[in-house]
C-alpha cells in the first residue's frame, strides 16, 4: 500500500503488534499483557494499555464514518469476497477492498500514535514497522495443539477443526501478503517469535511485558 513504511515518521510512544497462527493464543495473552502493563502505570501515565482486536474494524469504521454493516467486508482475508460482493463495489454499494484496507492502515497508524495499544493482526507489524517503541511478536504453536483447542473452543469435530485452522492461517497469509508485498512468516519482521505450546499463556505475556520494557528503556 503506498503509505506504508514511507510517509509516517518514527514515534517515541509504545506499542505491541500480534502476528498469530490460528489459535496460538493471541487474544488471551494480549489481554494478560494488558493487564500486566496497565498494573505498571502511575497517575501520571498516558491512557491505559488497549487490546485492538475484533473490535478493530469497528474502530476503523467509526473513524471513517461508514456504516457498521460494512464489517462484513472486512474479513482478515485477501479472497474472501463473494461474486456478490465484488458486482455490489463495482456498483458503489460500498468501498473497494483495497479502500477499507486503507482505512484499516490509517485506523491503525493513529491508534499506534496513541501508544499504549496491542495491535492484532491486519498487518500491523509492517504498517508499525518505523515506530521505533513498537515490540513486534509473532505467536505459533504446534498444529495438533491448535486443532486441539478449536474443537473445543468451536465445538468441531477434528476434521472441521484441521480445515479452520488451515484456512485461519491461510488467509492472514494472503491479507499480508497481497496489501503489504512481505509473508507474514518472514521471522526477520519480528522482535521475537513465541512458541506458546511451550511458554504458556502466562510465560508469552511474561516474554512480551519484558520486551516492551527493555524498548521503552532503550
Amino acid at each position: 500500500m503506498s503509505r506504508v513504511g514511507k510517509g509516517y515518521v518514527r514515534d517515541e510512544l509504545p506499542l505491541v503488534t500480534i502476528s498469530r497462527q490460528a489459535m496460538a493464543g493471541a487474544s488471551e495473552i494480549a489481554q494478560l499483557v494488558a493487564e500486566r502493563l496497565n498494573g505498571r502505570l502511575t497517575a501520571k501515565d498516558r491512557c491505559p494499555w488497549t487490546v485492538f482486536d475484533r473490535n478493530l474494524v469497528e474502530r476503523v469504521l467509526e473513524d471513517h464514518e461508514l456504516p457498521k454493516t460494512l464489517d462484513r467486508f472486512m474479513p482478515e482475508d485477501a479472497s474472501a469476497f463473494s461474486p456478490g460482493s465484488a458486482v455490489e463495489e463495482m456498483l458503489g454499494l460500498h468501498p473497494s477492498t483495497w479502500t477499507l484496507a486503507q482505512h484499516t492502515t490509517d485506523t491503525i497508524v493513529r491508534l499506534a500514535r496513541l501508544g499504549n495499544v496491542i495491535l492484532i493482526g491486519r498487518g500491523g507489524t509492517v504498517i508499525t514497522s518505523r515506530f521505533r517503541k513498537a515490540v513486534h511478536i509473532r505467536l505459533v504453536a504446534p498444529g495438533q495443539a491448535r486443532i486441539r483447542r478449536a474443537e473445543l473452543v468451536y465445538h468441531l469435530t477434528p476434521r472441521e477443526a484441521a480445515l479452520f485452522v488451515r484456512e485461519k492461517d491461510a488467509a492472514r497469509y494472503r491479507y499480508v501478503k497481497r496489501h503489504f508485498h512481505v509473508a507474514i512468516d518472514d521471522p526477520l519482521l519480528y522482535h521475537a517469535t513465541i512458541n506458546t505450546g511451550l511458554t504458556g499463556y502466562e510465560g508469552a505475556a511474561r516474554l512480551i511485558v519484558e520486551a516492551v520494557l527493555a524498548q521503552e528503556a532503550r
